[in-house]
């Protein structure tokens, strides 16, 4: 039964019960290995709670001076909603990063432990979130209650692998400074009525109409801002298909991703078992979703060549990839970057999606089951927690 939430969020739709995939047509690479394989449970934190407390750390760059206009205005919003506030300790600073990486690693491992905080919200991304995941206790973190965190970049370099090793989801599309916003898009949710859903649950977001087509500077603009600057109309698009109005596919499994910038880099560690993943959690396959922040489109074609030399599309049943502004190399495009490294498989790519650094996002559950649907009329995701 598809549930409407509330007028103001109309296309925001919740799905009861276990049933928001079944009986999708939907590709599938890996078909028949479910029968063999024994599938461990994804873990779905509990729905946040009225009046939890909100745990804030930067466990990569530090808060600059210029960004704490937007995140008192952030703060305000959260508790506006009835949420309290714990500041950790490695949050504000001028540097590249917001405290060594042991400290940084303690915090944010302490406050995903901790039974007292109800979420986790860092306010930002950065570059260098790296250096913390061999002081990670992964294992501690698998036998832990598990707890929402947010973000997306390079939180991304924590996040997928945090997935990964300990089958516990999270949640990528916003971060701390742009929490304020809503609705990003009429057609795609906000973060709060995701981790307010019961596990079981679920929502189906839609292509968004415009987006803005720079990324948000949140020291120069008003601290108070509630909006992003959508001035292009937004085009899912099917590489090979781009000509043909009539294509339709529906195709599913369960989500994983990130920036291609930064985790790119964890190919070939224990933090990139991205099969490991598919063999334990989802022997029907996977929908992998990329966003290029920084790449140019010669480096992008370079680091999703690194991913598929990697093995990481081998269980995937399709890859989704975000809009992106990269910077074309002697008229190479971000669509020859993806036909010369991806035009080889047999699965779909769907690109230009609402992903990544040009707002606004879908909001993306890592571990989540999910349903494509790229059609003349429909361009959607549905997502299911469980």
């Amino acid at each position: 039964m598809l549930l409407m939430l509330s007028s103001d969020r109309r296309h925001f739709l919740r799905l009861t019960g276990l049933t928001a995939l079944a009986g999708t047509a939907a590709i599938s690479q890996a078909a028949g290995l479910s029968a063999t394989l024994s599938v461990a449970p994804v873990r779905f934190p509990k729905p946040l709670q009225s009046g939890a407390v909100i745990g804030v750390t930067s466990p990569s760059a530090g808060v600059k001076p210029g960004f704490r206009p937007r995140m008192r205005y952030a703060y305000r919003t959260l508790e506006r909603m009835g949420y309290t506030i714990r500041e950790g300790q490695c949050l504000w600073g001028r540097s590249l990063l917001s405290a060594s990486a042991a400290q940084r690693a303690e915090e944010l491992q302490r406050m995903l432990l901790d039974p007292s905080l109800g979420m986790v919200f860092p306010p930002n991304g950065g570059e260098l979130l790296i250096d913390i995941l061999p002081l990670i206790d992964f294992e501690r973190l698998a036998q832990a209650e598990p707890k929402w965190l947010i973000g997306y970049s390079d939180l991304s370099t924590f996040m997928l692998p945090y997935t990964l090793k300990t089958g516990i989801v999270t949640l990528s599309g916003t971060n701390l400074w742009e929490c304020p916003i809503r609705p990003t898009d009429p057609y795609l949710a906000w973060w709060h009525d995701v981790v307010r859903l019961v596990p079981g649950e679920g929502f189906v977001q839609r292509a968004a109409r415009r987006y803005q087509p720079h990324d948000s500077d949140w020291a120069k603009l008003p601290p108070n801002i509630r909006h992003f600057d959508r001035t292009r109309r937004v085009r899912w698009q099917c590489l090979g298909h781009e000509d043909d109005p009539d294509f339709t596919l529906a195709v599913s499994g369960r989500l994983l991703g990130g920036t291609l910038d930064v985790i790119g880099m964890l190919c070939g560690s224990e933090y990139g078992d991205v099969t490991g993943f598919a063999e334990r959690y989802a022997p029907d396959g996977l929908l992998i979703y990329l966003d290029n922040c920084d790449y140019n489109t010669a480096q992008y074609a370079r680091a999703l060549h690194q991913l598929k030399l990697a093995g990481w599309f081998r269980r995937a049943n399709a890859v989704l990839i975000g809009r992106t502004a990269a910077k074309s190399v002697e008229g190479f495009t971000q669509r020859d970057a993806l036909l010369n490294a991806l035009g080889d498989l047999t699965i779909p790519i769907i690109y230009d999606m609402d992903i990544g650094h040009l707002p606004p996002q879908l909001m993306l559950v890592n571990g989540a089951n999910a349903t494509l649907r790229f059609g003349p009329g429909e361009k959607s995701l549905a997502q299911t927690l469980g």
